[in-house]
């Protein structure tokens, strides 16, 4: 059986732009790690990091962990209270990048 896989969409904010040509938005396949179990931030994430990874590596440290300085927020609530790189993401996920001023 084969893997869930959703597309998820990262909305950027205007100084991570710069990483993506200009974009205010980035799509990837986030797939799931069995057929039981739906794709997670994390995943997402890693899907970013081989698109993208100049923004990626922009957004985890090198543990792979959300750096400090940066929020990210599904459905408006924000990821960190929600289990962080381990949330199941909805179908139709967008994630809102947010950084520190």
């Amino acid at each position: 059986m084969a893997k869930p896989a959703m597309l998820v969409v990262f909305v950027l904010p205007s100084a991570l732009r710069h990483w993506v040509s200009g974009q205010a938005e980035v799509k990837v396949f986030a797939v799931g790690p069995d057929h039981d179990t739906p794709p997670t931030l994390g995943s997402a994430l890693d899907t970013l990091r081989r698109t993208h990874p100049s923004l990626e590596e922009r957004l985890r440290d090198d543990y792979g962990r959300i750096k400090s300085h940066i929020s990210m927020f599904v459905c408006g609530e924000n990821t960190q209270g929600l289990g962080g790189l381990d949330y199941a993401l909805p179908p139709g996920a967008e994630v809102y990048v947010m950084t520190a001023i």
